[in-house]
This record gives C-alpha cells, sequence and structure tokens, in this order.
C-alpha cells in the first residue's frame, strides 16, 4: 500500500515594504534547497491591468487589498496543497502590469507564501501551518524602499517619497500593520539572524518528520 504524503507545511510570511520578508523566505529556501521548498510571492499577483494606459497603472494604489488578484493567488496554494505544479504570473513593475510570462512553481512539504498582505485574507490564512509577520522600524523599510525602486524599477526619487506618503505608508497603518495580530511569530527586528534561526529549525523538524521514499 503507497503512503499518502502528508500535506505541505506553509508558511505565511508578511510585513510592510522593505522589512525583510525576502531575506527570510530566502534563507528558508537556501537551507533546505528547491525539491524542498517552494517559494510563491504575492508581489506577482498583482491584477493584471492591460486595459489601462501606462500613465493611468502608474497612478493606481499598489498598497491596498484590493490591488491583488485573490482568487487566482488562493487557486495556486490550493493547487500546491493537491500536489499540482502551478504557472505563477510575472509582475514587470516598470511597466506596472503582469506580463505575459510565467514561473512554473512545483509542489513541495514546504511552500512559503510572501508579501505584504500574506495575513490579510482569512481564506489564505487558514491553510498555513505557521504565520510569520516581519516587523521592522518604518525608516529602515523606507531607506529599503528607496534603495529598492531606484535600483530594480528605475524610479525617480520624486515619484518615491510621493508615493510613499500618499498610499505606503497610510495603507501600512490602516491595512498591513493591524494584521499583525493574526501573526504566530513576530519578528521584532526584523530578519534578524537569530530569529531566521528559529523558523529555519522549526523548518527543520517538519522535514525531519516526513516520510523517507
Amino acid at each position: 500500500m503507497n503512503e499518502i504524503s502528508p500535506p505541505p507545511f506553509i508558511i505565511g510570511v508578511a510585513g510592510g515594504s522593505g522589512s525583510g520578508k525576502s531575506t527570510v523566505s530566502q534563507q528558508v529556501l537556501a537551507s533546505f534547497g528547491a525539491d524542498m521548498v517552494s517559494v510563491v510571492m504575492q508581489d506577482d499577483y498583482y491584477c493584471d491591468q492591460s486595459d489601462l494606459t501606462l500613465e493611468v497603472r502608474r497612478q493606481q494604489n499598489y498598497d491596498h487589498p484590493q490591488a491583488f488578484d485573490w482568487p487566482l493567488l488562493i487557486q495556486h496554494v490550493q493547487a500546491l496543497r493537491n500536489g499540482q505544479t502551478i504557472e505563477m504570473p510575472v509582475y514587470d513593475f516598470t511597466v506596472s502590469n503582469r506580463s505575459n510570462k510565467t514561473i512554473p512553481v512545483k509542489p513541495a512539504p514546504v511552500i512559503v507564501i510572501e508579501g505584504l498582505f500574506t495575513l490579510y485574507n482569512a481564506d489564505l490564512r487558514k491553510m498555513m501551518s505557521l504565520k510569520i509577520f516581519v516587523d521592522t522600524a518604518p525608516d529602515v523599510r523606507f531607506i529599503r524602499r528607496m534603495q529598492r525602486d531606484v535600483a530594480e524599477r528605475g524610479r525617480s526619487l520624486e515619484s518615491i517619497v510621493t508615493q510613499y506618503m500618499e498610499t505606503v505608508r497610510p495603507m501600512h497603518k490602516q491595512f498591513i500593520e493591524p494584521t499583525k495580530r493574526h501573526a504566530d511569530v513576530i519578528l521584532p527586528h526584523g530578519a534578524n539572524g537569530p530569529a531566521v534561526d528559529i523558523i529555519t529549525t522549526k523548518v527543520a523538524s517538519i522535514i525531519g518528520q516526513l516520510p523517507r521514499p
């Protein structure tokens, strides 16, 4: 008789922009490898906006929960839970729209879901085994965001500051900060080494309990 594989251990990693979510996710991935860990990036699930002009797209509020394609994200996480490979969309921040490319993400014993609003949606939270909130000082988050947007997204400093004051900061207070109450673990100083070590130790214990092939 074939032994039924256990459901994946799903980790939700949330926090503000520039908090260090990616550092936590990538450290888990680096510690155990792609065969054991798959990462789903909520940033790639922004709604498709092909019906809007570039100018209009750049004026949208990307720090509001409604900016995301929740049905697709939830459908994909459910598929991974069921042992199915998904085609994760790829969002192109230089044109503020979803590209025509996708990335195959295979099911794995550990699934990491990373994003601003990872802990916002109740249906998504129900599928998680561990919920993490990466809490980092606002000034540190802003500096990291500014450096990233200039280097990777070709943004001007003026546009970054304007967006931060008009949408990023108020949306963080209104929507992201409150999701901290759903977290099982809060990393109070960002993705610091000892905190990440605790997370990887937990993941190691989960992987160690998996049935051997």
